[in-house]
């Protein structure tokens, strides 16, 4: 591991036009990434955008940014889609295709924010051509990671790490080299149950469930934050992206998520990175990498906020975090079954057809599982990942009614 990984001369200064493609356009990370192109329309060009299922949403962004090409994921809305873009020259297209499309379009960034399993192939597609990705999809590496790592050093791209802890930690490494380094650290905000007792957490309602106290999310990232399976996903990430045993991993609660991420040195130097909780500021450093943009978010008052806090990590409480260094450990594909069975059952409490408690059941309930079947082969491919995601899910899915009905 470098200091920074995978950097190489193909980086595009910041004084030169880029072309950019935002995969997850109207999502809240690809609405973090608009913004910032909106503030700075001579310097980038919108390549392609897409998004989920909102059509009107996609068709606003494409006509405001002048899109050359915008897919939506749902090939039902694919006639809604051409009539909102008549009268221009924006190309269109619907399904896994149109989406894949987009990623291997030319552009020189790519922001990839699809959610979930689904965004795999997508940033594989960016990968493959060479293009600079800045990663906001933790599930691409938390299935794939060595595989999306090693096609991304065989292309000579450059990876970015556009998720505020591992950003973090990225631009601390830059201060050593990997023989100096001792450990990483990635906080947590704790989330809106960091203090309640376990038996209020089991009970805790989706409403609740989706008030964070720092961070303006999408519902399926909150509710990650609220269990922190959400950390657990960031930790396998950091060991893939950074090429860090499970060990050399540590998690510190800092409520007031000004620390982002921090590393420790050799002679015991610590290099932090701080910055109000706003996810402008690392999808800026993506975006005008390796210059730095100037960027909208509010300056950070330390006087004001007068004093920060840190707190162990509870993993009997909040049982998500230890099952992520569990699979991380046993590797051979449990950290993709970690993840698929972590979003049956975020669907299914959304759905109201379990307990919040029983989130992390679910999940230890799968990989149990996945271990008792001996069916762990090391993944080579993205199409042995996306099998594992399927049996996973399947899976878990069995395990749902049982899961629902036991109680802590």
């Amino acid at each position: 591991m470098s200091a920074v990984p995978l950097r190489n001369n193909k980086a595009v200064a910041a004084s030169a036009a880029r072309t950019v493609t935002v995969l997850g356009a109207t999502g809240s990370i690809g609405d973090s990434t608009m913004d910032l192109l909106r503030g700075a329309r001579d310097r980038y060009r919108v390549e392609a955008l897409t998004a989920n299922s909102n059509v009107e949403g996609l068709a606003k962004l494409a006509k405001e940014f002048g899109a050359r090409f915008a897919a939506i994921a749902d090939p039902a809305k694919l006639s809604e889609l051409k009539d909102a873009l008549a009268g221009t020259r924006i190309e269109c297209g619907a399904g896994e295709s149109a989406i894949i499309e987009a990623a291997a379009r030319p552009a020189d960034w790519v922001m990839a924010a699809v959610s979930g399993a689904a965004g795999l192939k997508p940033a594989l597609a960016a990968v493959d051509r060479g293009a600079t990705v800045a990663l906001a999809n933790k599930e691409c590496l938390v299935c794939a990671g060595d595989i999306l790592m090693e096609r991304a050093k065989k292309a000579g791209d450059c990876i970015l790490q556009a998720d505020s802890e591992h950003n973090a930690l990225f631009q601390a490494l830059a201060s050593g080299n990997r023989e100096e380094l001792t450990r990483v650290i990635i906080t947590a905000s704790g989330g809106p149950f960091r203090t309640w007792a376990p038996a209020d957490i089991e009970q805790a309602t989706l409403e609740q469930a989706l008030k964070h106290p720092n961070w303006s999310m999408g519902q399926k990232i909150t509710i990650d934050s609220a269990s922190m399976m959400n950390k657990g996903l960031e930790v396998i990430e950091a060991s893939y992206l950074f090429a860090l045993a499970p060990d050399e991993i540590d998690v510190l609660v800092h409520p007031q998520s000004i620390i982002h991420g921090m590393v420790e040195f050799s002679d015991r130097s610590v290099v932090a990175q701080l910055g109000t909780p706003d996810m402008r500021i690392p999808i800026a450093h993506c975006l005008g990498w390796p210059d730095r943009v100037v960027g909208p978010s509010a300056k950070l008052d330390l006087a004001k906020i007068g004093q920060l806090t840190f707190e162990a990590p509870d993993f009997q409480r909040f049982p998500g975090l230890r099952l992520a260094y569990e699979a991380l450990r046993l590797g051979h594909g449990a950290t993709t079954v970690y993840n698929a069975a972590n979003e049956i059952a975020v669907a299914a409490f959304i759905a109201g057809k379990i307990k919040f408690g029983a989130i992390a059941r679910l999940v230890e309930a799968t990989m149990n599982d996945w271990i008792r079947s001996g069916n762990q082969p090391p993944l080579h491919s993205a199409d042995d990942a996306i099998s594992v995601d399927h049996i996973a899910r399947n899976k878990a899915a069995a395990l749902l009614p049982q899961i629902a009905l036991k109680a802590t």
